[in-house]
């Protein structure tokens, strides 16, 4: 599963909206939607932030698209 798939499942499944994510985050809404959407690099960092969220490892989340870094 993409990213946008798997990270927005676990969001829309606690219902919660771009804006709360940013919020949670201390971002723009503009800027959470843009790592939503592969249009940002989601650092390592943003990651551990996002899965804290959801109670997840990084790993959980992100595997996939951390794997490809190191690659």
């Amino acid at each position: 599963m993409a990213r946008l798939e798997k990270l927005q499942s676990f969001r829309l499944k606690e219902n919660y909206t771009h804006q709360d994510m940013a919020n949670c985050l201390n971002i723009s809404k503009s800027f959470y939607w843009q790592l939503e959407n592969k249009k940002r690099t989601l650092t390592y960092k943003m990651a551990i932030k996002i899965a804290d969220i959801f109670n997840k490892k990084p790993d959980e989340l992100f595997y996939d698209e951390l794997k490809n870094k190191e690659d």
